[in-house]
């Protein structure tokens, strides 16, 4: 993973590299619908599908449609963002603001470079929250509307049942750990209503 070696964020050791695995993990062993990340993972998968946007990587793999933010935020490089946020970003997206956060300002800040965002608020601090109903049922609202309605561009990596570490539910809409993406080395999730799935690469 990248260092930030400025706190105001414009800065960075190994950014670079990072990109070029990611982007070498997603043409392999994609198409991926969308990503899945916390801090430096969201920052970095809204990096991606910014200069996916303005054609400056992954030109082959089909556009990623959405993205679930926990705690990311912008770059703050000139070099960088005058070219991922240039452009106001069509991917659908959802972000977890805590309340208590270090990054909430930053997290806020993020929003404004997506078009229409979710935003779900918490009152904890850096961290992957635990959803109150409400809030679990507004990522369930989004899931079923914005997600599960686009076209898919990938079938699931979890080909048997037994990789789930949760069975699928056919009433209702969930995120599942997915097995067989984790023994490739990277986390996944998958996003399951009935028997459609859409595939997520999980920073």
């Amino acid at each position: 993973m990248y260092t930030n070696l400025a706190q105001d964020f414009t800065v960075y050791f190994n950014l670079e590299e990072c990109i070029s695995y990611l982007c070498e993990y997603i043409t392999a062993n994609g198409p991926f619908d969308g990503f899945l990340g916390f801090s430096q993972g969201a920052t970095l998968s809204a990096l991606l599908i910014g200069y996916q946007a303005q054609g400056k990587l992954l030109k082959e793999h089909p556009p990623i449609k959405f993205l679930i933010s926990i705690s990311g935020c912008k770059f703050r490089n000139p070099s960088i963002c005058d070219v991922a946020y240039k452009d106001t970003i069509k991917a659908k997206s959802v972000h977890f603001i805590g309340e208590k956060d270090w990054l909430k300002l930053p997290s806020e800040d993020l929003t404004s470079a997506f078009d229409k965002p979710l935003i779900i608020r918490h009152p904890q601090g850096h961290t992957v929250p635990r959803l109150d109903e409400v809030a679990t049922s507004q990522l369930r609202k989004w899931i079923t509307e914005e997600v599960l309605c686009q076209p898919k561009v990938g079938i699931s990596v979890c080909e048997h049942e037994t990789d789930h570490e949760e069975k699928k539910s056919e009433k209702g809409t969930k995120l599942e750990p997915c097995g067989t993406n984790q023994d490739k080395g990277v986390n996944g999730v998958e996003i399951n209503k009935g028997s459609e799935t859409v595939e997520v690469a999980q920073a």
